[in-house]
């Protein structure tokens, strides 16, 4: 992850050359840099070799959203239209990319922990029998994975820099945990309190999804409410992580000092889902984050740019509409 993040941050300075100041989108910069991550660290291979998979699948998002605002008429889906045809060669390609990367990385992995290496080896199901995961069945995660974890830790940046006071808070504590601007490490990062807390905060308000959808799997009472099994539930994340009576007066506002202690009712805070249902990319999309602010705190301080618009948009997931324009400045 470091990796990626100087690389980054060597491509910023490149842009600021001997100006004062810059202005850079970081959300365009930051999901690159998420897919870089997430491609070294969880199937060991490089951006580049990865880049046409998240491209695909943004193609794919387009017309899946397409087809969500359609008339939904029963076998539709199955007639050979321009965008059914465009929607099987989509996922063809994308399967295929991801079986010639299983292919070129898989077995040269040897004792790697990565999440690819893992998803190959052996294990033992709930009887004690080892069982091993079929070549679709590891495609399929891998699209999982790939699309989860894309997301960006670009929010957090726009927060902080409308709140300067929080954001020189976040930096102090960076320097000090770090002795200066050497990297954060597996062993300090748990130590970032304060980065914890805004970070928390952020995804109350801006969570990534915002809703889930379950389906009861049997007969179940909650409250006063009788649910069959079958039932199609939608709940409503933004709604919970902005109630008044859950949350105070200021609900809507940013306040990182709500997380300052443990809450009564965690469950009333799901910005990842929850049960077994959580995503899998939770523990590395926050440690994730949690380094690209801490390496960014230690060099620069921003501040937002007259030129961005703010206007959240709900695809697949919460994004802004027009990108997130913020303007830097070197301080180390």
């Amino acid at each position: 992850m470091a990796a990626s993040i100087e690389d980054m941050l060597k491509m910023w300075e490149g842009k600021r050359a001997d100006k004062s100041e810059f202005e850079m989108d970081v959300h365009e910069q930051l999901q690159q840099l998420s897919a870089d991550i997430i491609s070294r660290t969880a199937f060991g291979s490089s951006y580049e070799e990865g880049n046409r998979i998240f491209q695909l699948q943004e193609q794919q998002v387009g017309l899946a959203l397409q087809a969500f605002r359609s008339l939904y008429i029963p076998g539709f889906r199955f007639l050979p239209t321009k965008k059914n045809m465009m929607r099987w060669r989509l996922d063809q390609e994308t399967r295929e990319s991801i079986r010639k990367i299983i292919g070129k990385h898989g077995k040269s992995q040897g004792n790697s922990k990565s999440l690819l290496t893992l998803m190959m080896s052996s294990y033992k199901n709930e009887d004690g029998v080892e069982e091993k995961l079929d070549i679709d069945e590891i495609i399929d995660e891998c699209k999982t994975f790939y699309f989860a974890g894309k997301e960006t830790t670009a929010k957090v940046l726009l927060l902080l820099a409308s709140h300067q006071e929080w954001q020189t808070m976040a930096r102090d504590e960076v320097i000090a945990t770090c002795r200066g601007n050497a990297h954060p490490t597996a062993e300090n990062i748990s130590d970032f309190k304060i980065l914890s807390m805004i970070l928390n905060e952020t995804l109350r308000l801006y969570p990534p999804v915002v809703a889930l959808n379950r389906q009861a799997s049997e007969n179940v009472k909650l409250a006063s409410l009788n649910i069959p099994s079958g039932t199609d539930m939608y709940i409503a994340m933004t709604a919970v992580h902005h109630d008044t009576e859950i949350w105070g007066y200021d609900a809507n506002e940013f306040n990182p000092l709500r997380f300052s202690e443990a809450r009564k009712h965690p469950t009333l805070y799901y910005p990842f889902g929850l049960g077994h249902r959580i995503c899998v990319g939770q523990n590395l999309a926050i440690v994730e984050a949690k380094l690209v602010l801490a390496m960014i705190l230690q060099h620069y301080s921003f501040v937002v740019s007259p030129s961005y618009l703010h206007a959240p948009m709900q695809s697949m997931t919460l994004q802004p509409q027009h990108g997130v324009q913020l303007i830097f400045s070197r301080i180390a």
